[in-house]
């Protein structure tokens, strides 16, 4: 069982000093020094948008921006939690059996308590131990990067710490995985799973049911640049994302009930396919017979199901979906095979050839296309941002994260980072007033996963 690393913390660690400011804040707050300290980094997915809920591997790495909390027991069996970042600077606290997720304000402590409260209920912890917690974070807010996963893995892993709860890495990720749906996002794990199984060097191939994750070996020459679009999306604060995973259901379920399946079983298109032991590369030929382009209307599903109005949103729509009343059906399907097809393809052709940034570029802008027309989760200011990039060297680009908004991933010749990431602080941000766009574009490599480091 490979658990998370436990490394000791001295003033003479190299993370001493990028404690630091986190440390005084916690010192001011609490009137005493934190116990241990539990780091979480964010993620670009390379490619795999939108199909890890439908069952698909996907292919993301971790990135050196994090999430940290400072963390010590307390006495009066409260959570009183703190935030040094100026955009999110406030204090909130509860009595640790009292926790109230509110899904209407998806604010930053909500997040928390979904970690928090994850850990309580898979253990039955009666009285879980009262916390003060200082919290910090390099990763852009609401920028595809996973900075809300991974404050839900921070207060999952020091909760579990605090309360001698032994998790292995595995097992911590599945249950952060269920843990964000408190606050109502019907995610499909694959940030979890990166936060707690990335490893320093490579990016991964993250599969699921069951959960596992295999080295993704990376050309020497690729370099991989991240560029926010300065349009934040808050995926817990629209309907958006919840719409896309109810819409895969439906296609699952018609494209089984066509295929003579047991159709009211299946909730993922992956599991269609196994079912069928049909490729990949054929699921798309079933979506043309099985589904049609133009938009099902609640009517016509409730008459394909025979449903009622009331059996057919039990069955599929969310609090925040309740209102749909239009679905499409055949875009999503369509997109979530081909896209699942990508990703091995991006594997394959990464670790088995040489000479391959233009193959694997033009993958990522197929991944792009798809995510821009089929699956409609891009935005304007990502698609400029993606042709001013693939205009400045970039051989591939595309949206990463749930889209509408946040970040685009470029695979650039490391040869010619610099030149690139110019050209595009010139015709991107020069009209934006960003001021210090070290943050805003950056390259990266693959980080390491989730630590505690104990004082």
């Amino acid at each position: 069982m490979e658990i998370i690393p436990v490394l000791s913390l001295s003033e003479n660690s190299e993370k001493w000093e990028a404690f630091s400011s986190l440390r005084k804040h916690f010192k001011q707050k609490f009137g005493c020094q934190p116990s241990f300290y539990v780091r979480v980094p964010g993620r670009v997915n390379i490619i795999g948008e939108h199909i890890d809920y439908c069952g698909y591997s996907v292919l993301p790495m971790a990135v050196e921006q994090d999430i940290v909390a400072a963390v010590v027991a307390n006495k009066n069996n409260r959570l009183n939690l703190t935030n040094v970042d100026q955009d999110f600077y406030s204090d909130f606290s509860t009595a640790t059996d009292a926790l109230k997720i509110d899904r209407s304000a998806p604010e930053w402590h909500n997040y928390f308590l979904c970690g928090f409260q994850g850990i309580v209920e898979e253990y039955s912890l009666k009285l879980p131990l009262g916390m003060d917690v200082a919290l910090q974070g390099t990763i852009p807010p609401s920028s595809g990067l996973s900075s809300s996963s991974a404050l839900v893995c921070c207060a999952a892993l020091a909760t579990a710490y605090i309360n001698s709860i032994s998790i292995s890495k595995l097992e911590i990720a599945s249950l952060c995985a269920k843990s964000e749906r408190y606050i109502g996002t019907q995610g499909g794990g694959m940030d979890q799973a990166i936060a707690f199984l990335a490893e320093k060097g490579s990016a991964k191939l993250i599969e699921f049911n069951p959960l596992r994750a295999t080295d993704v070996h990376l050309p020497a020459e690729a370099a991989f640049v991240i560029a926010n679009s300065c349009v934040e999306m808050n995926k817990a604060a629209t309907s958006h994302y919840n719409t896309r995973v109810v819409e895969c259901h439906l296609a699952a379920q018609i494209i089984a009930k066509d295929n003579n399946l047991e159709w009211n079983t299946f909730k993922k298109l992956g599991d269609v396919q196994k079912a069928l032991g049909v490729s990949l590369e054929k699921m798309p030929e079933l979506v043309e017979a099985s589904l049609h382009e133009e938009c099902y209307t609640r009517k016509e599903l409730y008459e394909i199901f025979h449903y009622s109005p009331q059996e057919f949103e039990r069955i599929f729509l969310t609090d925040n979906t309740i209102h749909l009343q239009e679905f499409k059906l055949y875009q999503r399907a369509m997109h979530v095979y081909k896209e699942a097809h990508r990703v091995i393809r991006f594997k394959t052709i990464a670790e088995e050839r040489s000479n391959v940034l233009t193959d694997l570029g033009e993958l990522m802008n197929d991944s792009h296309a798809s995510c821009r027309d089929m699956y409609e989760c891009s935005h304007p200011q990502l698609d400029k941002l993606v042709k001013i990039s693939t205009g400045a060297g970039a051989l591939g680009s595309r949206l990463t994260g749930a889209g509408w908004g946040g970040c685009s991933v470029s695979l650039v010749p490391k040869s010619k980072i610099n030149q690139y990431i110019e050209e595009v602080k010139e015709k991107f941000y020069s009209n934006l007033n960003k001021g210090n766009l070290e943050n805003v574009i950056f390259a990266t490599q693959p980080g390491g996963g989730a630590v505690i480091y104990k004082v």
